[in-house]
């Protein structure tokens, strides 16, 4: 495989310039000190609504029991937790990620829920992900596709595992599309969140990188773009809580 043409430039780690073969270590850097509160992070991020994107997300994804499912950037679990009821015994997701911390939790976190048939964990870059061609019938990445350093590499992986017919998901922070209440939300982004993550994870500088990391990802009409660019047809997107998040499709034809 040919080297990314990220990997000899820089690309941006939140509102920083840094060398883009430095960013997935920094990422990483990131992610394992929040493993541990990474549903905190969530609650602080979202004031808690992550948790109906995600059953939202899930609850109208296009998937079957005896499905195999890719759940990228998986982490906790939570959206394994929810689509396993939907692919029955079954079926089987594989949940991936590239930090090995956040795989131990969200390991623990499924065993500790008794969810432990049809389910596999496998530490894997969505840049270069090893399975076969046409592996799953559906691929979601919740919350992750913003901290990978060459998105369209990603997005091109997940077509080519993808099986035809296949659906990928992305939920994901987007922009805003009210006029009026974008500066709110940048103050809650940028002054409170940094201040709830040093009082309650003692690590402010990791919740003003995921702040910033939500301005730097591209907004639903750019990304919709690099879906197409990538193979995928009847792209689309559906904006939540006024585009503070966006839910991407795009299926394999």
């Amino acid at each position: 495989m040919s080297e990314s043409p990220y990997r000899s430039g820089t690309t941006h780690f939140g509102f920083r310039d840094v060398a883009a073969k430095d960013k997935q270590k920094l990422v990483e850097e990131v992610f394992t000190s929040v493993a541990g509160k990474y549903d905190l992070m969530n609650d602080l991020m979202s004031l808690g609504v992550h948790r109906l994107w995600k059953r939202y997300f899930t609850g109208t994804a296009q998937v079957k029991r005896g499905d195999r499912v890719l759940d990228l950037a998986g982490g906790t679990g939570d959206i394994a937790a929810l689509l396993k009821e939907r692919v029955g015994k079954t079926g089987s997701i594989v949940l991936g990620d590239i930090n090995a911390g956040m795989l131990t939790v969200g390991r623990d976190r499924m065993t500790d829920r008794g969810l432990v048939a049809g389910l596999e964990y496998v530490q894997c870059n969505a840049e270069a992900l090893p399975f076969p061609d046409a592996s799953f019938d559906l691929v979601t990445i919740a919350f992750g596709l913003r901290n990978v350093t060459d998105k369209d590499a990603a997005l091109r992986e997940m077509y080519r595992v993808l099986k035809v017919g296949g659906q990928v998901r992305v939920l994901e922070f987007s922009e805003v599309t009210i006029d009026w209440f974008k500066p709110v939300y940048d103050f809650h982004s940028f002054k409170v969140l940094p201040r709830l993550g040093k009082l309650f994870a003692n690590d402010p500088d990791s919740y003003q990188y995921l702040a910033e990391s939500i301005r730097k990802h591209p907004p639903q009409h750019e990304l919709k773009g690099m879906m197409e660019a990538a193979g995928f047809s009847r792209c689309k997107f559906t904006n939540l809580s006024a585009g503070i998040v966006a839910i991407h499709d795009g299926f394999k034809a």
